[in-house]
Parts: structure tokens; C-alpha cells; sequence
């Protein structure tokens, strides 16, 4: 079975994700609380999709997202014109001058050894965290204009309540118009802290309007509220009924979810890390190679890269076996470099899928 998707000539656009775009702050080696010089990139969960779609694949793709208009807005606008992500749908917000709305800051450790990374978010009132139902011409973008894909995910739904109802606006639109619509759970402590939010209803609820859903073992369990008995990866690629009997859960209750995605990690040390995925379609589940003990240059956004590779295979017409190979591939290699985007080229990833060495390319 492959996922059934509008034709390419039919769209303005690939792939739309609605998120936040942060400004990611990195002090290279050293600690945030040391540093006197920081590193500037962009970064968030679910544009980082957007991003790679674009700039690893050669797709179409743009954000769905709520900037300052500011100089600090204007440097996120920059940074995503260089990765090559469309900004026709950007809501530009007037500066207030005192940063009462703002952009979003994400102070970024990739750790080393037994020191894990660390993110320390300052994102209060960031103008993305504001966006609400009728901010988005929705009409536009996915009747007029037309997407084969929408991706969002639990971080930007966790941002607010708000944002959790612009997104299920956007996602029912897209599912009305033929457009896919994936969400990566993406759970995060910090994003969910504010008391009263239950991230469990509030993702169950946007499983309600998914085709195809992301996450990570964690994800399920504490993004979800799956019960899911701890075990080492391993498992997961050596007994694939675990996975089928969790992934036929979600389906049992999310019934037009057409497809159900697990990344694996094994955070050895920050620096080696074992690395997988498992898809499940049509009562099959395929398992990627589990890469042992991957070497780690920083972990942030190797998440995305396999969410990125498994949507762009299945927009490529390949099979589920196919996408989960890429996916954990890109993902593997989006780890290889700095920052939350990945740097690899489409032909680095289809190489990484069948090697088994780093012999030098020339």
C-alpha cells in the first residue's frame, strides 16, 4: 500500500508545516552559562521538516508560522530564505518595541560523553505562541494554491490553546481538500508545563484529523498515554509484533490513520547513540537497519530527519520499506552536523541507506 497524495502538478506546494521558527543560540563545545559568543541558526520541530523537504530533497515547501517586524524577525527571515522554505504564508507582527511579542530563543549544548545535550528554551509570548483560529487563509493555501502535504506536531500544539486550534483548523481544511496530513508527537516536558494543559487529550485530539503519526517510544507513552513496557530498542527491531500490536492500537482508535511511525534511540553517551525507525501500513510493519552505536556531532533535529525522509520517499511513490531506510538514514545523518536543519544532500541519503562504511567520496 502507498500513501494516496494529489499530483505534483496540481500544487503550488510539496509540503506546508505549520510551526514556530526559533532563533537557536549555540556556545559550539562549550556550556550556555561560559559562553560569551553564540553561534545564530534556525530551528523548530516542525519546520525543520519543511526545511529538509526543500533544501535535501528539491521539493516545494513552505511555513505556516507568526514572525516580529523587527530585526530579530527579519534575521528568522533570512535564515529561512537560505533554507529555501517559501514565506507566502508568514503572519508578520507588528514590533511592540519592549518584546512583549517576540521571537522565540532556543540556547542550545550538544553535549559531550556523559553529559547529555541541553535546551534551554526562552520563548514567552513569542508571536507564534499568539496565532489562532483565522489567522490562516486557509482557503488560499490548500484550495487555491494546494499542498500534496501538511505536517504539524505536538510542540507547536503545546504552545498555547490556540495554536493547538489553528492547526486542527488548518489540518481539517487540508484533510477536506485531499492533502495529507501527518503530526509528529514530539513531546516535551518544557512546552507542556504550564498547569492545566494535558498534552495526552490535546494530541489525541489532533490524531482525531492525522493520516500518517510520528513519534518516538516516548512519545507514545507519555505524549499518548499508550502503555508501553520498557525494553531496549533492540526489541522493537527484533520483535516487530511489539510494534504492530502498539501501532494497531493507534489505529483502533484513530481509525483514518493510514500509517504509524516510530524513530528509535539509544542514548548511549551524547557522542554514540543507537539509531532506528519501524513503520506500520496496511497490517505490515517494516523495520530500518538498526544502526549501532551511531557517532553523534548533535542529536538535535535527527528526529525530523527521519519524519523528512519518510514523507519524501512516500511523495516519491516509494514503498513503506523504503521510506523507513530513509528516513532512519537522513535522520542518522542530520545528526553528523551542527545545528537543528540538516546539511545532507539527497544523494548522501540514498547513499547512506545501503552503506556500510565512510570510505572517502571522490
Amino acid at each position: 500500500m502507498t500513501i494516496d497524495l494529489l499530483p505534483s502538478l496540481e500544487t503550488k506546494w510539496d509540503c506546508v508545516a505549520i510551526g514556530e521558527v526559533m532563533l537557536r543560540l549555540d556556545p559550539g563545545s562549550g556550556r550556555v552559562r561560559t559562553a560569551r559568543s553564540f553561534k545564530v541558526s534556525e530551528g523548530g520541530g516542525e519546520y525543520n521538516v519543511a526545511r529538509a523537504i526543500a533544501r535535501v530533497f528539491g521539493q516545494r515547501s513552505a511555513v505556516v508560522t507568526a514572525l516580529v517586524d523587527n530585526e530579530v524577525g527579519h534575521l528568522a527571515e533570512d535564515l529561512i530564505m537560505t533554507g529555501g522554505v517559501g514565506l507566502d504564508h508568514v503572519m508578520w507582527v507588528p514590533s511592540d518595541g519592549l518584546g512583549f511579542t517576540r521571537v522565540g530563543l532556543n540556547f542550545t549544548e550538544k553535549g559531550f560523553g556523559i553529559r547529555p545535550p541541553l535546551g534551554v528554551s526562552d520563548r514567552a509570548n513569542s508571536a507564534a505562541s499568539k496565532m489562532a483560529p483565522g489567522d490562516v487563509d486557509w482557503n488560499r493555501l490548500l484550495a487555491e494554491e494546494r499542498s500534496r502535504w501538511l505536517h504539524t506536531g505536538g510542540i507547536f500544539a503545546g504552545l498555547s490553546d490556540s495554536c493547538a486550534e489553528l492547526a486542527l483548523e488548518g489540518m481539517r481544511f487540508a484533510r477536506s481538500e485531499g492533502t495529507i496530513v501527518s503530526y509528529d508527537v514530539n513531546h516535551r516536558r518544557s512546552v507542556w508545563s504550564v498547569p492545566g494543559r494535558d498534552p495526552v487529550a490535546v494530541n489525541r485530539r489532533m490524531l482525531r484529523q492525522v493520516d500518517v503519526v510520528f513519534g518516538s517510544i516516548e512519545d507514545y507513552r507519555t505524549g499518548l498515554g499508550f502503555e508501553i513496557e520498557h525494553c531496549p530498542i533492540e526489541a522493537w527491531v527484533e520483535e516487530p509484533d511489539r510494534f504492530a500490536l502498539l501501532s494497531q492500537a493507534v489505529i483502533d482508535e484513530f481509525p483514518q490513520v493510514q500509517m504509524v511511525a516510530m524513530s528509535l534511540r539509544d542514548a548511549r553517551t551524547a557522542g554514540f547513540n543507537h539509531w532506528g525507525g519501524l513503520v506500520h501500513v496496511a497490517g505490515s510493519v517494516d523495520t530500518a537497519r538498526l544502526r549501532r552505536d551511531l557517532e553523534i556531532y548533535d542529536r538535535v533535529g535527527g528526529g525530523d530527519g527521519f519524519v523528512s525522509g519518510v514523507i519524501w520517499a512516500l511523495m516519491d511513490g516509494r514503498s513503506a520499506s523504503e521510506a523507513v531506510e530513509i528516513g532512519v538514514a537522513h535522520g542518522a545523518l542530520t545528526m553528523t552536523t551542527p545545528g537543528d536543519t540538516s546539511m545532507a544532500t539527497m544523494a548522501e541519503v540514498l547513499r547512506a541507506v545501503i552503506a556500510t562504511d565512510a570510505r572517502t567520496d571522490r
